[in-house]
């Protein structure tokens, strides 16, 4: 599926050659995140990001930037997460040296102009304040930190409006130097490309690229011992409800399992959730779960919109559904979930994009790389007894979080629904 190279400079290099394909993505995966922050920088990964796209050297402003890309069809983008931040680029396959050019003069050449930095400081304030006048939203950002509060987990991406006003050009420079070295970098190639064209090209471009010594990663505190939670007041026309447990790291050996019981708890129109909050009682319209994998912690959530007034039959029957995993999935449940799994993930790899993403997030983070064909044997090999185990050992009282932002005044109504 994949080819991986390193360069001398600590540059991992790897691609997925699709020959069926007409286009290619290239997407650059850094060690940057909200968890290499320290409290007083906090956002400072996602301020870094956003003026990587305002100018270079060579390509003065947002505008040449985005025209160069886009006047061939293409599209670019980047994000910041918690673990990593990453930039992309689809493009038609014959525009790989350009859209690699633009990519590597983002990396390599940005000027972090004091102008752009204060115009960039007010759109991220804007995007803080966007959160906080959208309540689904804002209970997101609100539930990590009930899971891990007062910590770098728990801390929303973007930071605070504090944060931002705090942080001056020269400690974003400071960052990027010190976080964006080709060590501390994996590219990720997906497309009608060979791996050794990739790799010369990129040797071209980046082979003079010193390496440095990023900051490591700050681990995850979780010592709960009884359940937490926040009530955000909001007059709002729905309580927006978030119920989770901590969950599993992405190199735990039970966290295919936990994504297994998550399908079977609130993916799609058939998983119990949809059917009994929404379907059978009509709590709600939207009524899903997720996971989330860090390296070494995670969480399982769900996410309701409901009238305010029913806020507490929602919580009630969300606890009620995670309750009754324990008992047990029946094996046809297991084998619907098991093959949406599987057809979600094989769907994907259609797209280069996703490929590209499937294979540098797993090399930054992992430092190696899950097959699809792996990943579905291990789905195959779950059994029933498996996903009782986990949901036994995860879905306890304990561990129950709650996060919800609506008119309520007080928490005293909601804690005492907190018991599975």
């Amino acid at each position: 599926m994949f080819q991986i190279t390193t360069l001398d400079n600590g540059l991992r290099i790897v691609t997925s050659s699709m020959p069926h394909t007409r286009s290619v993505t290239i997407s650059f995966f850094v060690g940057a995140g909200s968890r290499y922050e320290q409290p007083e920088k906090a956002g400072i990964s996602h301020f870094v990001e956003h003026l990587c796209f305002k100018g270079t050297s060579r390509r003065r402003s947002a505008k040449e930037i985005s025209e160069a890309i886009e006047g061939v069809g293409g599209m670019l983008n980047g994000g910041t997460d918690r673990e990593l931040t990453i930039y992309w680029c689809k493009v038609p396959r014959p525009h790989f040296a350009l859209a690699l050019d633009v990519l590597v003069d983002m990396l390599r050449n940005s000027t972090f102009d004091a102008d752009e930095v204060e115009k960039e400081r007010k759109v991220i304030i804007e995007e803080l304040n966007m959160v906080m006048d959208s309540p689904q939203q804002l209970v997101d950002v609100l539930i990590d930190g009930v899971i891990w509060p007062d910590q770098a987990l728990g801390r929303d991406v973007a930071g605070s409006k504090e944060t931002v006003n705090g942080l001056d050009q020269a400690a974003l420079v400071e960052y990027l130097n010190r976080q964006y070295t080709p060590d501390n970098t994996v590219l990720s190639v997906a497309g009608n490309v060979e791996h050794e064209e990739v790799v010369e090209a990129i040797r071209q471009a980046m082979s003079d690229w010193a390496p440095g010594s990023p900051s490591s990663w700050i681990p995850a505190e979780n010592g709960q011992s009884a359940p937490r939670l926040r009530v955000q007041p909001r007059k709002t026309e729905q309580a927006h409800v978030c119920v989770a447990v901590q969950g599993l790291s992405s190199q735990h050996p039970d966290r295919f399992n936990l994504d297994v019981l998550n399908i079977v708890l609130g993916e799609g129109m058939s998983s119990r959730l949809f059917l009994e909050v929404r379907e059978k009682r009509g709590l709600a319209y939207d009524i899903h779960s997720y996971v989330s994998h860090f390296r070494d912690a995670g969480a399982l959530t769900v996410y309701a919109g409901v009238d305010p007034s029913r806020a507490g039959a929602a919580i009630e029957a969300i606890v009620t559904e995670l309750s009754r995993l324990k008992d047990g999935v029946p094996p046809a449940e297991v084998g619907k979930a098991k093959e949406l799994t599987k057809g979600r993930l094989l769907l994907r790899m259609e797209d280069t994009r996703s490929v590209a993403s499937w294979m540098g997030g797993q090399e930054l983070l992992n430092g190696h790389i899950r097959t699809v064909d792996d990943v579905v044997d291990i789905v195959d090999a779950i059994k029933t007894e498996d996903l009782q185990r986990v949901a036994q050992e995860l879905l306890v009282t304990d561990k129950l979080n709650l996060a919800v932002v609506g008119p309520f005044r007080g928490e005293k109504r909601f804690i005492e629904l907190l018991k599975i």
